[in-house]
């Protein structure tokens, strides 16, 4: 049983590296740059148009979860799509629509509003 549950989870991990590369892809940036830790988030950053010094919210303890969810409403605007597919974000499966599915990048949501 607990060799099933790693496989699962090595496949769903494996999974999600290539739905952030395709989305990394799709923003222009180096799909690469997807498995490089701490690396991935300024990209991500980049992408969705927060600034870089970000990345340390991102390794603040609780404050992280705020950065998150603002990270992914910013992401799903990104590419064109509502807050409410932060939701989708949130929970995974909108990395997949993201990376596999037909949106398309319009630019980094964030820094529209400044």
């Amino acid at each position: 049983m607990d060799n099933l549950i790693t496989l699962i989870s090595f496949a769903l991990v494996v999974a999600l590296i290539a739905a952030f590369w395709k989305i990394f892809v799709k923003a222009g940036q180096p799909g690469w740059a997807a498995i490089v830790p701490i690396y991935n988030i300024i990209i991500l950053l980049k992408i969705v148009g927060r600034p870089t010094w970000w990345v340390v919210l991102m390794l603040v303890p609780f404050v992280n979860f705020v950065v998150s969810v603002l990270v992914a409403i910013d992401l799903a605007k990104s590419f064109g799509k509502s807050g409410t597919f932060a939701l989708a974000l949130i929970f995974a499966v909108g990395y997949f629509i993201l990376g596999f599915g037909d949106a398309q990048y319009q630019g980094p949501a964030a820094a529209a509003k400044a």
